[in-house]
């Protein structure tokens, strides 16, 4: 049985928003990595920071970002399952609520937004959506 490591983050950082906490830490990938990267940019998180490994894999830490109390992050969840992959041409990538959120893919460009995918032609596997 494999560990879904990129549901795992969103669930963490999901759980993290429910109870208002300042930051969550989640283990380290490149893909969880590059997904808070894009967090990051588009505003959904103050900042990250990657910790050291000891005795074992390293953690991310995610600063979650509030404005006047409420979560900037509405909903964040995930699309390719696992079990179930879902794939998009840059012409089938739909702009979640009307471009106000964002999509993540993996493309052969690396992983990127809905939005970068449509400027560079590109389509892949949609991993979540977030807004």
């Amino acid at each position: 049985m494999s560990i879904d490591v990129i549901g795992n983050l969103l669930t963490i950082i999901r759980n993290g928003l429910m109870v208002s906490k300042p930051f969550v830490e989640s283990p380290h990938s490149r893909m969880n990595a590059a997904i808070v990267q894009i967090l990051k940019d588009e505003g959904f998180i103050r900042d990250f920071t990657l910790l050291p490994a000891d005795a074992g894999k390293g953690r991310i830490k995610v600063f979650l970002k509030y404005v006047n109390g409420e979560s900037v992050i509405h909903e964040i969840s995930r699309i390719s399952k696992p079990s179930l992959r879902k794939y998009a041409g840059h012409n089938k990538v739909k702009p979640v609520i009307g471009g106000l959120g964002v999509s993540i893919l993996t493309t052969n460009k690396g992983i990127i937004t809905n939005r970068r995918a449509k400027e560079l032609g590109v389509g892949g596997e949609v991993l979540c959506t977030v807004w």
